[in-house]
């Protein structure tokens, strides 16, 4: 039989493999807020383009084109819509400022 100091001393703490869980817990929550937090800080955001007054273009066609005023340019006597990818000539359109949904 062993004595009270020896049983003391010899048995296996349980609270040790729960501090190492807490531990762990801990940090782990440290690591997932310092992520979430500088997630909040980097904000990468295209400027905003200012694309000015709605207006309506009706071709000669019958068919009506729906744009913003800035995005109509005169060259060489020509009206043509300049897009980001393309550019479109509406030369003979007659351009009304209008609000359309």
């Amino acid at each position: 039989m062993l004595s009270q100091n020896e049983q003391v001393f010899t048995e296996t703490k349980p609270w040790f493999k729960l501090w190492s869980i807490y531990v762990l817990g801990f940090l782990v929550l440290i690591l997932v807020g310092l992520y979430l937090y500088s997630q909040s800080l980097i904000r990468v955001e295209a400027p905003k383009e200012e694309l000015g007054e709605k207006v309506i273009i009706t071709m000669p066609s019958g068919k009506t084109v729906y744009t913003y005023e800035n995005l109509i340019v005169e060259e060489k006597g020509k009206l043509l819509y300049k897009g980001e990818l393309n550019t479109i000539d509406l030369t003979g359109g007659v351009v009304e400022h209008q609000n359309w949904e």
